[in-house]
């Protein structure tokens, strides 16, 4: 195996045993193969012009499986490759002339050994030329951060077919054997530049069905009644169990990147929606364990089991997500899904073990920030706010991420923060107060919400009568961990974003040429320490 598609990637170089994030060799192979038949796919379907949602939302949820902490079944995973090549051959055999067809294209096996020796050879390495490999991979991990997006906008019954095109094409492209670094830098920013238009999807499908987020102090303290506690992306998933699990004496809980349902009108009118329990999702361990009754895993984010957990029997996935020897909740033909089962067991589980009581504000997605934007402008006017800056994306597990805590308690009090992900656990528990009613970290919720960020800072663009964002007082401090960090990183780059800093460590697939590009022409600089990246943006 070789693997480095996130940031806790051995060395910060690649992984050749087993994965940091806990995937095997068997499963990390697995993956490699299911974006090589996914590929295979996409060029097929941009050769017959193909109109069929089947394909479209097939290559998104292969491409979602392979994201880091979906999905570490490996049986799973070969069985969605045999799907997608018989989906692949269905279309194929309609294509005459078909020697035009890269290998991606034609291969087509079902045997489980042929399929396995074939997933060994199809790795990340096999593009020798360190720069192409690099952009190749940065426009592969973006086209999966943009699926993850584009997958919980098909289920809410939204969907782009400009996205859904391009993702298919971007596929295609980076599968040639010409391929042009010049071209391949135009595809990484063209692919940013889709990034946005699948998060402003998202957005849309997303307050669309529950509302746009609004301030909300939300309740760590557990209650005294059984509770199931949902983990991952997906609010799709988070209204079924809402609706399901009305008069049946057991309550909701959010963890992890599901904080932010607690920010939206519709899921706030059901009376057994407790709170939130736990913070982000490396120590889910610990707290799953303390939890105590049923967990519903809805995306990525799952931390593989130690031997000491117990909570095997109540781990549920569904969607993407999967785990071996866990129970899977698939969708019926109308995506429905029954929860039965997890609300059976919550009945029977012990109350929540209390973990913490404290609370934490949040919902300031773009609708809220906008309906306080002549507050806002009125601040920045009178000089009380001097700065923001946006301290979006990823948690992850690495002592360095304390540089974020560090971070966050030395700018100065005139500044405010904008976060999306679960980069906020870091800093949204410190107190850092408000500057008049304004406060201080503006929680625009899930990685999925980071369109946010984007509206914030062109509203503000708007407010100010500037020619670019640049102008603004932002400046960005990002953290990064998965593939939807990546697009949220090439979105801004798309929209000419400059100075950002990116850390803990820059990605280990970006070659030393690529660093270059990216910092000559975007500014892009690692992080170094707290007073360095501070003294930097205060000049």
């Amino acid at each position: 195996m070789f693997c480095y598609q996130c940031q806790e990637t051995a060395k910060n170089e690649g992984c050749t045993v087993r994965g940091v994030c806990g995937k095997d060799e068997k499963t990390a192979n697995a993956q490699d193969l299911l974006v090589y038949v996914t590929k295979g796919l996409a060029e097929v379907a941009n050769h017959l012009e193909i109109t069929d949602r089947e394909v479209f939302d097939k290559i998104s949820n292969n491409l979602f499986t392979t994201i880091t902490n979906a999905n570490f079944d490996s049986d799973v995973i070969m069985d969605k490759v045999k799907e997608t090549i018989e989906l692949k051959d269905k279309y194929i055999a309609d294509i005459q002339d078909n020697e035009n067809l890269s290998e991606f294209a034609k291969f087509s096996e079902y045997d489980d050994e042929k399929l396995a020796e074939k997933a060994i050879e199809v790795g990340v390495l096999n593009i020798l030329n360190e720069d192409e490999r690099s952009l190749t991979e940065l426009v592969t991990y973006g086209l999966k951060g943009m699926a993850a997006y584009n997958h919980h906008a098909h289920v809410l019954g939204f969907r782009d077919e400009d996205v859904d095109n391009f993702i298919a094409y971007a596929l295609e492209a980076t599968t040639k054997d010409d391929k042009e670094i010049e071209n391949l830098i135009d595809l990484v920013i063209e692919t940013g530049s889709h990034g946005v238009k699948a998060m402003a999807l998202l957005d849309e499908a997303n307050t669309s069905k529950f509302g746009n987020p609004e301030i909300t102090e939300v309740d760590y303290l557990a209650g005294d009644k059984p509770g199931i506690l949902i983990s991952g992306h997906d609010l799709g998933d988070m209204k079924m169990l809402l609706e399901q699990t009305k008069d049946s004496g057991v309550e909701i809980y959010t963890h992890s990147e599901m904080l932010p349902a607690n920010y939206y009108p519709d899921f706030k009118k059901y009376d057994h929606f407790h709170g939130n329990y736990g913070n982000s999702w490396w120590s889910q361990n610990e707290e799953f364990e303390a939890f105590n009754g049923p967990i519903l895993m809805t995306t990525n984010c799952i931390v593989p089991m130690k031997d000491k957990n117990t909570y095997k029997d109540r781990l549920f996935t569904t969607g993407e997500a999967g785990y071996p020897g866990c129970t899977h909740i698939k969708a019926d033909e109308n995506g429905y899904k029954d929860f039965s089962e997890i609300i059976e067991l919550a009945k029977k589980s012990k109350t929540p073990t209390n973990l913490e009581d404290t609370k934490v504000v949040g919902g300031f997605a773009h609708s809220q920030v906008e309906a306080l934007a002549g507050k806002v402008v009125e601040e920045i006017e009178a000089g009380n706010i001097k700065k923001f800056v946006v301290m979006a994306g990823c948690d992850g597990r690495f002592k360095e991420r304390s540089y974020y805590t560090d971070f966050a308690n030395a700018i100065p009090e005139d500044w405010v923060i904008l976060t999306a992900g679960c980069a906020k656990y870091r800093y949204n528990k410190l107190g850092l107060g408000d500057i008049n009613g304004i406060p201080r970290v503006l929680d625009a919720g899930q990685c999925n919400d980071s369109y946010s960020l984007v509206k914030i800072a062109l509203m503000l663009q708007d407010a100010f009568g500037l020619e670019s964002v640049n102008d603004l007082p932002i400046e960005y401090n990002i953290a990064w961990y998965e593939q939807k960090a990546v697009i949220v990183l090439l979105a801004l780059l798309s929209l000419g974003v400059q100075n950002i800093h990116l850390g803990p460590t820059l990605p280990a697939f970006l070659s030393p040429t690529v660093v270059d590009f990216l910092v000559e022409n975007f500014n892009i600089a690692p992080n170094t320490t707290v007073e360095e990246d501070l003294s930097t943006m205060m000049a």
